[in-house]
């Protein structure tokens, strides 16, 4: 009877005693939550509560296990114990990551809510990611290298790692050597704001928004929904775009290719209602004006401003859009055409050159035998030529 007892008061105890040491953390995680809103610490913690019943079950049965009469946990009592302090170890490093993920996530989010510059927010976010991560890889290592402690004959090996340990980090150094180039560049882009999560970013021609920060790899989301993933390496050692450094605010431009008689003077007016019925426009600035000419069009320019990237996109397309069904509705003639019209006809007498001696400034030029005298015969009495010859 004692052998069945035993077992079910040592288990069944622990048991008992985990759940009502998690309700009551729990009970007053809650409470400090209501009393203190403000502080998210407390809400957070709340998450610690499976990891903390599991370290403490371990260790209630890792205590108590030896007390268990019982004929097979005593042909095994060795090996239940090296289990009970495995489990221990790794539930002791899971209690250790939701505990610093909560108070590093605490601390972002107060410090988020009390800032408005939205570019210290999103540097302050890269920074406290790859913090987190390079917390929970130290605390892995250090459980890995704690659970194989455990193991006998474990000792030996780590002295002879120990004593080996400048051969290995060389050799180590010069096969990982790209690896270890991400790593380091990982640490100059999370603490050297370089580039943050939420930048907008333009790496080779595509554009998009950096969506996660790793110390080896960075994750770009475009704006069609694809995933770009690079080597942090690149943004250490290429030239990149980033269009939310130094502030978010941008000016984009529209061109138009128009005909000679477009009435610019009313496109302008014209552009000016489009903007004010635009919301994506923040009112800086805008203007247009003719930067071009060809034989057959001219080259208008407008330009407007955005808080943002996005917005800059949706005033340049509504801009574009609208001045082009005004052109297409009021102006037609405004719209580039291609001339088919007859040439014209050539004067009697087969005269093509200009009449006179060239000026002075214009002997330079190899045009110059095309130059008739009055008589109508050639500067040098030879055929007029044309081009270079």
């Amino acid at each position: 009877m004692e052998n069945v007892l035993r077992p079910l008061i040592v288990v069944g105890g622990s048991v008992l005693l985990t759940l009502c040491v998690g309700w009551a953390v729990d009970l007053v995680l809650r409470r400090a939550d209501a009393r203190h809103p403000e502080t998210p610490l407390w809400g957070l913690l709340r998450r610690c509560r499976f990891p903390l019943q599991v370290v403490l079950l371990g260790a209630l049965l890792r205590a108590a296990y030896g007390e268990i009469r019982h004929p097979l946990v005593m042909d095994y009592r060795a090996g239940i114990g090296h289990v009970l302090s495995l489990v221990l170890i790794a539930a002791s490093a899971w209690l250790i990551v939701h505990i610093a993920s909560a108070a590093v996530e605490s601390t972002y989010a107060r410090y988020a809510s009390a800032t408005r510059d939205a570019a210290r927010v999103r540097r302050v976010r890269t920074q406290v990611t790859l913090i987190m991560r390079i917390v929970t890889a130290v605390v892995a290592v250090v459980a890995a290298a704690s659970m194989l402690l455990t193991f006998p004959g474990m000792e030996k090996i780590g002295t002879s790692m120990l004593a080996s340990a400048g051969i290995i980090g060389i050799v180590a150094g010069v096969a990982a050597q790209s690896t270890l180039g991400n790593l380091f560049a990982g640490f100059q882009i999370a603490f050297g704001d370089m580039v943050r999560i939420g930048d907008t970013v333009v790496v080779d021609g595509e554009w998009g928004v950096v969506e996660e920060v790793t110390l080896t790899f960075l994750a770009v989301r475009t704006w069609d929904e694809r995933r770009i993933t690079m080597p942090v390496s690149y943004f250490t050692s290429k030239p990149f775009e980033n269009w939310s450094r130094g502030g978010a605010q941008m000016t984009g431009t529209v061109y138009f290719h128009l005909d000679h008689s477009a009435p610019v003077p009313l496109i302008r007016e014209k552009l000016r209602e489009i903007l004010e019925d635009c919301t994506a426009w923040d009112r800086r600035d805008w203007s247009l004006a003719v930067t071009d000419t060809t034989p057959s069009t001219i080259q208008v320019r407008a330009v407007v401003t955005a808080k943002d990237a996005d917005d800059i996109w949706t005033a340049r397309c509504t801009v574009r859009e609208q001045l082009l069904a005004w052109l297409c509705e009021k102006h037609p003639y405004a719209l580039p055409r291609v001339i088919t019209s007859p040439a014209a006809e050539r004067p009697a007498g087969g005269a093509t050159g200009r009449v006179g001696a060239p000026r002075a400034s214009e002997v330079h030029s190899d045009n110059s035998q095309e130059y008739l005298r009055p008589d109508g015969a050639s500067a040098n009495g030879e055929a007029p030529r044309t081009g270079r010859g």
